[in-house]
């Protein structure tokens, strides 16, 4: 009985897609949040330590301005254009500007002047002091300033002085530039992130949908997308396990077919052992009724002759050895088929056996008037139970004997393969016809009953060979030819062996 599997369908509640996009646009939008955090708090503190690490150049150069050459003058105005920065050194007893570079140096003056005094510290937030230098933001109602002012090592006082309004404006147009980059960047992210999710959930799509019909047992879903990546060595695992559970329940389908076949088999091995004894019984019956029938007539003394007394002994003797010979094959049959008797594998020589049986049969071919050819003289050596090749080799010559016709001639002969060596028995005569070839090897089954019983065969001969190379796990068969049949069997060579 089958057994139907039923497949839930999974609806697919959160898309990874959507999970992608939302994850990635999310980091997106909280890296942007972050910039725009630290541009805002921190640019302003970042420019203003950057304009100090400038001021503090013009500072040292200043210091020394009495052995500054030409070139470092030169030097030193160029940064100060570079970095909008004005300075003004002035006498400390005269009170009178020594050197400045600025387009409004009575207003550096001035600013010093208060500095000195101690009328601008009203006006200024102290960043850092030293013993030499103040460093301090000057507010005033139009710019606030970067100043540093102090006394150099000649005793001048100096101010430097660099403009804030540069730094706010720059911080204003940085977050307004980053607020339009970011929105840009977010959109593009969007789309880019769009486009790549759908290539990676692709994938993922096709390998679900690969799986979903691997689970209503369709096994012809391959995953084509390819790959070396994880996702593409996922698709080929399932390639392969889809190639595995088919095969799987392939073997399944084929045991339970063998299942199936035991089933058939002990069913005809049930009508075997029946059709068996029917088929005994039958055999048994004719001569069974032979010796009772001729055994009356000897007690009752029908014919008091003694020509007449002696054909009758003569064929209740025959048909005694007729059933003793029958039980002795059947015991053999049935010990070779249920595996009690074991095989002995051994090294011989096939070539002094196969003469012996041709010999052995010399006598019985002259009868019949048959000629039996083997020319092999070459020892060939091979492995086998030598008593059941020797048994195996005498059913054939002997079947060859009792169906010889034509020109009567049986033809024994060994031929070497690569790794075997195949003996054949030929025998001139009627062909066998090709619907009985498959049947001869069962117990009982007589192509030409009459025949065989009037030479006494009783169809068991050609299934004990079958038992024999069966048991040995060697080849045999059968070939018709216009002119006759030849049966064979196949044996393994021992290869360098000598006795």
């Amino acid at each position: 009985m089958g057994h139907g599997i039923q497949v839930r369908s999974l609806g697919v509640k959160k898309s990874i897609k959507a999970r992608l996009i939302v994850t990635f646009v999310g980091i997106t939008v909280i890296a942007f949040s972050m910039i725009m955090l630290a541009n805002h708090f921190l640019l302003e503190k970042y420019y203003v330590t950057k304009k100090i690490d400038s001021i503090k150049v013009v500072y040292e150069e200043l210091n020394h301005y009495e052995k500054l050459t030409d070139k470092k003058l030169q030097d030193l105005k160029s940064l100060c254009i570079e970095k909008n920065i004005s300075w003004l050194i002035m006498d400390t007893y005269h009170s009178e500007i020594l050197y400045y570079d600025s387009r409004n140096p009575n207003r550096l003056y001035a600013s010093l002047f208060g500095y000195i005094t101690g009328i601008e510290s009203m006006k200024t937030s102290i960043l850092e002091r030293e013993e030499t230098y103040t460093l301090e933001i000057k507010r005033d109602m139009e710019l606030d300033y970067l100043d540093m002012w102090g006394i150099l090592d000649n005793q001048d006082v100096f101010l430097i002085r660099l403009p804030m309004a540069g730094i706010k404006d720059s911080m204003e147009i940085s977050n307004m530039f980053y607020l339009y980059t970011g929105v840009v960047v977010v959109l593009i992210s969007i789309l880019a992130i769009w486009y790549l999710s759908k290539r990676i959930t692709r994938p993922v799509e096709e390998l679900t949908n690969i799986s979903k019909r691997m689970c209503e047992l369709d096994f012809d879903a391959r995953y084509e997308s390819g790959g070396e990546d994880e996702i593409g060595i996922l698709g080929q695992n399932f390639n392969k396990m889809s190639e595995e559970l088919e095969h799987t329940i392939s073997e399944l389908k084929t045991v339970n077919n063998e299942l199936q076949k035991d089933i058939e088999r002990k069913e005809q091995i049930d009508d075997m052992r029946k059709e068996f004894l029917s088929n005994v019984s039958h055999e048994l019956k004719t001569p069974i009724a032979l010796i009772q029938g001729y055994a009356e007539g000897l007690k009752e003394c029908i014919n008091d002759e003694a020509e007449s007394r002696n054909f009758y002994c003569d064929v209740i003797m025959d048909e005694a050895g007729k059933m003793n010979h029958m039980v002795k094959k059947l015991l053999t049959l049935n010990q070779l088929e249920f595996g009690n008797d074991q095989v002995s594998m051994e090294r011989f020589n096939l070539t002094e056996l196969i003469r012996g049986v041709v010999n052995a049969a010399a006598i019985l071919a002259e009868q019949k008037e048959a000629e039996i050819v083997f020319y092999q003289e070459t020892p060939i050596y091979v492995w086998g139970d030598e008593f059941k090749v020797e048994e195996v080799a005498t059913n054939y010559v002997s079947n060859a004997l009792n169906h010889v016709e034509g020109e009567k001639k049986i033809e024994v002969k060994i031929t070497t393969l690569e790794t075997h060596v195949r003996v054949s028995v030929f025998n001139t005569g009627k062909p066998i016809p090709e619907e009985e070839l498959d049947k001869i090897w069962v117990k009982f089954y007589k192509v030409d009953k009459a025949r065989t019983r009037e030479y006494g065969g009783s169809g068991i001969g050609l299934s004990i060979v079958k038992a024999i190379m069966e048991g040995m796990n060697q080849k045999f068969g059968v070939m018709n030819y216009e002119n006759g049949v030849e049966f064979w069997f196949e044996l393994e060579i021992a290869f360098g062996q000598r006795f």
